[in-house]
């Protein structure tokens, strides 16, 4: 192993005579944000249920913290440290915000809260909590309910929900999709902040938001990987630029 955080090694998945993930291989380093870009049809999707365990891939292995986790259920990789946010909010949207992130941590910590009798265990949970909380821009909706949210409220309680159960990966799915341009800022914002001590595979098409926080970005396309590199060398890469078919503004 090298010491990634993810490491997706030939990875193939077939429905039928389509190849939708066709010997994909990418890492994801500590300290790094990588990004995985690509057309719409490229296959995005279908990795990131490989790399979920949604999906069992044909062909191809993934290593999580240095652990092959091919075959692990959701439930094991979230509990070997994978966390993952979703193109539409998964939220329990008649609960508060604090109840939302309170629920993350306490599935963290294996207990239930019927059996909480230890006053200690009560504190140690909402002091946790409310630390996630303080300084963000939820940090005055905590007893809001979760309906009640503006989308961009939505997914940004939904990072703080991932990160409640401590990843040492961060899988963010379209994390700026339906958000306006004041809203996006506030989450590129909230992600460089999480990115100082989380790990993140970002899989995005706000290519604004990728220039921003990438630190090395993956091109998709028909499955399969055509450039790997830094912002600069994918922005000059005239592959690409014929991937996402001339469209140059998009990588300006």
């Amino acid at each position: 192993m090298t010491g990634a955080v993810l490491e997706v090694k030939c990875l193939v998945k077939r429905f039928g005579g389509l190849i939708a993930t066709d010997h994909v291989s990418l890492e994801v380093r500590p300290g790094e944000v990588h990004a995985l870009i690509g057309p719409n049809g490229a296959g995005k999707s279908t990795l990131i249920n490989q790399l979920c365990g949604e999906l069992v891939p044909d062909e191809g292995a993934v290593f999580l913290g240095g652990q092959d986790v091919t075959a692990a259920s959701v439930p094991d990789r979230v509990a070997l440290g994978l966390g993952r946010t979703f193109q539409i909010t998964n939220l329990l949207t008649e609960m508060s915000v604090r109840d939302n992130i309170a629920m993350a941590v306490q599935a963290r910590m294996g207990r239930n809260f019927r059996i909480w009798d230890a006053v200690a265990r009560r504190r140690a949970l909402w002091a946790e909590t409310d630390g996630l909380l303080a300084g963000t821009a939820l940090d005055t909706r905590a007893h809001v309910p979760v309906a009640g949210l503006s989308h961009g409220e939505k997914k940004q309680l939904e990072l703080l929900v991932a990160l409640a159960r401590k990843p040492q990966l961060l899988l963010l799915d379209e994390p700026m999709a339906g958000l306006g341009a004041a809203e996006s800022h506030e989450m590129i914002v909230s992600l460089r902040q999480v990115a100082q001590a989380t790990p993140m595979l970002l899989v995005e098409h706000d290519m604004e938001a990728v220039f921003a926080l990438a630190t090395r970005i993956s091109v998709l396309v028909y499955g399969r990987i055509i450039a790997s590199g830094s912002v600069e060398e994918i922005r000059a890469n005239p592959e690409v630029r014929e991937a996402y078919l001339g469209a140059e503004d998009e990588l300006c």
